[in-house]
């Protein structure tokens, strides 16, 4: 087993593929139509457990546990002690870096979404005058 610093070191690059999976699938362009299929599915379906399967695809916080128990079991990662504790400590600490990371990545986001459209005013602005 790897001494703590390097378990903390892991659940900070575990992370990243975690939050960029789970970014992906649930808020970019590429599986939209899938993601408002899912979200149709998690409205109007009858059955609850139908209902709960298919909101997982549509909020990046839930699906990055399951992305985060993947992770685990392919490589089999422990924090602190030897048994299921050490996976359990190991996948919460993997989520809530994930999630920080995703959190970050939306405030840049917005940042750069705030500044590409004051630079649109501008322009527009400028044209008008000449």
């Amino acid at each position: 087993m790897e001494n703590l610093g390097t378990q903390l070191l892991l659940v900070f690059i575990f992370a990243i593929p975690v939050a960029c999976i789970a970014w992906t699938v649930v808020r970019e362009e590429v599986f939209s139509e899938v993601r408002d299929y899912c979200v149709t599915k998690s409205k109007d379906s009858k059955l609850l457990i139908v209902r709960k399967f298919f909101y997982l695809f549509t909020c990046e916080y839930c699906f990055s546990h399951y992305i985060t128990a993947a992770f685990l079991i392919l490589t089999d990662f422990r924090m602190i002690f030897p048994d299921w504790r050490g996976f359990l400590i190991s996948g919460f600490s993997i989520v809530w870096i994930a999630n920080v990371y995703m959190g970050l990545y939306n405030l840049i986001r917005l940042d750069i979404k705030t500044t590409t459209l004051e630079c649109k005013v501008e322009e527009e602005n400028l044209s008008k005058k000449d």
